[in-house]
């Protein structure tokens, strides 16, 4: 099945566009209805994501309700993201990249020196990003709240024999994902800064964020 979609919505109708830095986090609401767009600006960025009820944090994204719910490991266009309560969160729309990480999970200083070297253990991470974003947020979240994310335009592809590897990167440059926002959202991105392995070509790079509001994007 084709899962490449292009979108029909106009970038010049976003009530939101905002240019991630590369390596940066970033926290914002997204409700119900509104279309958000993710762009891969210079190519093969990934952006870890993780998604939570506005309203009740303690509900968030899930890895395994979503995966065992649409029978795979990789999101794309038709995918529905489920929450750990089992309800559905977002909808992904159009996806020009094709296929999205769901088990790679995000660095940290531990996963540096576990997959790298010891010296590695104070490079800037992904979790780092995750709660520098809530603590500058002063919403009471912290690192309980957080929860396994998608990698969104990240490749990892499983081995045969049910291992994970971290290979070059399969989006580009422009490339996109777009998600319709099935309950108020809280969305939570490390714009990875990861340096060590191929999957952002050993380059952050920006990513962009649209937001269409539910009338213009019907």
């Amino acid at each position: 099945m084709n899962t490449l979609r292009e979108s029909t919505l106009d970038p010049a109708q976003a009530v939101y566009d905002y240019c991630l830095p590369a390596g940066e986090p970033w926290l914002h609401k997204v409700g119900k209805g509104q279309v958000l767009r993710i762009i891969d600006v210079e190519g093969n960025q990934a952006v870890d994501t993780i998604f939570y009820n506005a309203d009740d944090t303690a509900e968030s994204y899930s890895v395994t309700d979503t995966l065992q719910r649409q029978g795979g490991i990789y999101l794309s266009t038709g995918s529905v993201l489920v929450s750990n309560r089992g309800r559905p969160m977002l909808t992904i729309v159009a996806d020009t990249c094709g296929r999205h990480d769901t088990l790679g999970g995000a660095c940290a200083a531990e996963s540096n020196t576990v997959r790298y070297a010891i010296q590695k253990k104070f490079m800037h991470s992904c979790r780092d990003n995750y709660l520098l974003a809530l603590a500058h947020a002063d919403n009471g979240m912290g690192k309980r709240d957080l929860v396994p994310n998608v990698n969104f335009f990240m490749n990892v592809p499983v081995t045969p024999e049910g291992g994970l590897t971290f290979a070059d990167g399969v989006s580009g440059p422009g490339k996109y994902v777009e998600m319709r926002a099935e309950m108020d959202l809280l969305v939570l991105v490390s714009n990875c800064p990861q340096l060590n392995n191929p999957c952002n070509a050993y380059n952050p790079t920006p990513a962009r964020f649209l937001i269409w509001d539910p009338d213009y994007a019907a």
